[in-house]
């Protein structure tokens, strides 16, 4: 597949915002089931509610250039969330500003000081408006997950993402990006919370290391039901494309392949297994070892930048049946 850097934004951004806001809420149950100091509902919650509502803005804006006319998006926008009977990416569409909303009551709840108890729960868990919403938020994070892995999963004629495996590397990159991206953001707000955030980063990390393996494993050894055979409707054991009838690209091959060399994307592999994996895990051991407040928002960045080189290998491996067809351009 051709692999659309605007898509490739989208659900990276969209992922370190969505987890990052996990991470939040987390900091925040931890604290208030007193295992954690309590963070400054303002400086703390709040800004980095507000951290990942920018992030989900962007990925918002970079889906907006997906469209073949941006400019039918304030007029047509409306029309992709009808089909959400059957239609993921139209579940998707209903689910992103649904999360966005939360996040930005939570963190309104969190600025306004709305934070007083309404029970507490066996005299320890305080619940309040802010746990209320974050808990609605990560819910709908999860949601929100699942309807853009499942966009790819759910396409049975690309058996390298119909897996179960591509909805936990979707959620696992997420939580991997945004707990790490909370590490930063509590080096750079100076809150002590490094520690807690960097473990927890370095632990969906591996776990998305191990997922993401496995499926790359898996795709190696995938046997393709559609074969030169099928493509053409002939059983012929030795069939061997010489053109595909016309003299250039089209639509077809722009579109459904990436047309880069193999030693590109195994470049790209190799790139992205460093730097959303390795080079993190060891920026994060190391800021904590060193108690470095620049490390961990380097380990963020680094695994960032590996993460879109992740999801362009995740479309470039992908290889649709259509490319059988149209393999040679002349």
């Amino acid at each position: 597949m051709h692999p659309a850097f605007s898509v490739i934004f989208l659900t990276t951004l969209i992922g370190a915002g969505q987890g990052l806001f996990m991470a939040l809420v987390t900091g925040q149950v931890y604290s208030l089931a007193n295992l954690l100091d309590p963070q400054d509902s303002v400086t703390f919650y709040a800004t980095g509610s507000v951290l990942a509502l920018v992030l989900l803005g962007l990925g918002l804006v970079a889906a907006v250039f997906h469209l073949g006319k941006p400019s039918y998006f304030l007029t047509r926008a409306w029309r992709g969330i009808t089909q959400w009977r059957t239609s993921w990416l139209s579940r998707e569409l209903l689910a992103l500003p649904a999360f966005m909303l939360m996040v930005a009551l939570y963190a309104g709840t969190h600025y306004f000081g709305f934070t007083q108890p309404w029970l507490v729960v066996k005299g320890q868990l305080p619940i309040d408006a802010t746990l209320v919403l974050g808990t609605l938020g990560v819910l709908l994070a999860v949601v929100l997950f699942v309807c853009t892995a499942m966009i790819y999963a759910s396409l049975r004629f690309l058996q390298e993402w119909h897996t179960a495996l591509t909805v936990a590397n979707f959620i696992l990159f997420g939580l991997a990006s945004g707990f790490t991206l909370a590490a930063a953001f509590s080096a750079w707000s100076g809150v002590a919370l490094v520690g807690f955030y960097g473990v927890w980063a370095v632990i969906f990390t591996v776990l998305a290391a191990i997922t993401r393996g496995w499926s790359m494993y898996r795709n190696a050894r995938i046997k393709h039901k559609s074969t030169l055979q099928t493509a053409i409707g002939i059983r012929h054991t030795k069939i061997r494309q010489k053109s595909m009838g016309f003299m250039g690209g089209s639509f077809n091959t722009r579109e459904f392949f990436h047309g880069a060399s193999v030693t590109t994307v195994r470049a790209v592999r190799l790139f992205f297994i460093l730097m959303v994996f390795l080079v993190p895990i060891v920026m994060l051991a190391a800021s904590n070892a060193l108690e470095s407040a620049y490390l961990p928002m380097l380990a963020f960045v680094a695994q960032y930048v590996g993460l879109m080189a992740e999801r362009w290998y995740f479309f470039a491996e992908a290889r649709h049946p259509q490319n059988l067809y149209y393999q040679s351009v002349a």
